[in-house]
């Protein structure tokens, strides 16, 4: 607050602007007022925010539970449209918003840190975990397999704990109903143990290990289901990358809530994700909007193409607080894989 701030020869506004540029990390914290109009025709938040933007880490947290004024509305939605380097919760009360922050501070902390694991080791292990790519793809499509190997290697689950009920009832739960949905909730499952993994699988390529040292492999299906209304040229002969990106993030999304239930004390301190497109060897690549511009024509690649998996080592804390940076440092090389359609 500009109040806080040692007398200065400068306005508030720029005494509060130099203190962003000056910090290491702003927390926003939106609640349902907008603020005074500064003569920018900003408020004094929506001002440090955009000056912070882009050049610094910004955990936001918004209220839940309240009626934001129209500004202050278009102010949420500007940030929370904005992906790079930003973290998003949100709070109910005082005391859950102290939990929130110090719980963010501790995440970018630990991006930071210098840590044991070996990168190379991690890498191999998460190439190691995405299975061979089955060319028939009559039953289940093109899919996208997100592989996470976590490091140091170590036993975070007992074998009796890999088999126990109370994790595959969570774990089940967690794929149908959770905040990152993995599983359609209207399709079969299948729970079992193989070679001492937790596996679930699904129609349509659905699938899910879990292993004993907290690594985990995460098959969705890219295929949108049918419509009944005729042939879907995006969904047969192209990629849709709003459709590769979406699938990426539920899946980091989904990981980084099962590994802090497994490993709650944080052994596990980076993770390798390593992901790559299956079943689509002869497929172009486009966005929905040139997709929806031509849709009943595409370029196709011509004769087989292997698509290699992409790999980025991380501190685990970046799976939650510098996950969309990740998402895009994936996707940009599976694109350059494929045509452009």
């Amino acid at each position: 607050m500009a109040e806080d701030f040692e007398a200065r020869p400068t306005s508030p506004q720029i005494a509060c602007l130099q203190g962003v540029r000056d910090a290491d990390i702003v927390v926003l914290i939106l609640g349902e007022r907008y603020g005074p109009v500064q003569p920018t025709g900003l408020s004094a938040t929506h001002e440090e925010y955009r000056e912070a933007r882009g050049t610094k880490h910004v955990l936001a947290f918004v209220q839940q539970g309240v009626t934001p004024e129209p500004r202050q509305a278009e102010l949420i939605t500007e940030v929370q449209d904005w992906e790079a380097g930003l973290f998003r919760g949100g709070f109910a009360d005082a005391e859950d918003l102290h939990a929130g922050i110090i719980r963010a501070l501790h995440d970018v902390a630990l991006t930071d840190a210098v840590g044991t694991a070996d990168p190379e080791e991690l890498t191999r292990r998460a190439l190691a975990l995405i299975p061979p790519e089955n060319r028939n793809m009559s039953s289940t499509g093109a899919t996208v397999d997100i592989a996470i190997a976590m490091g140091p290697r170590q036993q975070v689950l007992r074998p009796v704990e890999i088999e126990s009920r109370d994790l595959s009832e969570h774990v089940l739960q967690s794929v149908l109903f959770g905040p990152d949905r993995l599983f359609s909730p209207s399709l079969g499952n299948k729970v079992e143990i193989a070679d001492g993994a937790l596996v679930i699988r699904q129609d349509r390529g659905a699938f899910l290990r879990l292993s004993e040292d907290g690594s985990i492999l995460i098959l969705q299906p890219l295929d949108e289901p049918s419509t009944g209304r005729g042939w879907d040229m995006g969904g047969h002969m192209v990629i849709i990358q709003e459709i590769v990106q979406q699938r990426i993030a539920t899946a980091l999304g989904f990981a980084t809530t099962l590994i802090d239930h497994i490993d709650a004390t944080q052994r596990l301190t980076h993770a390798a994700v390593a992901v790559r497109i299956a079943g689509a060897e002869y497929r172009a690549w486009r966005t929905r909007s040139q997709n929806d511009a031509s849709p009943d024509s595409v370029t196709i690649g011509m004769g087989e193409r292997n698509h290699q998996p992409v790999v980025k080592v991380q501190r685990r804390a970046a799976l939650r607080v510098d996950r969309s940076r990740l998402i895009e440092d994936l996707l940009v090389p599976l694109r350059r894989q494929f045509p452009a359609g």
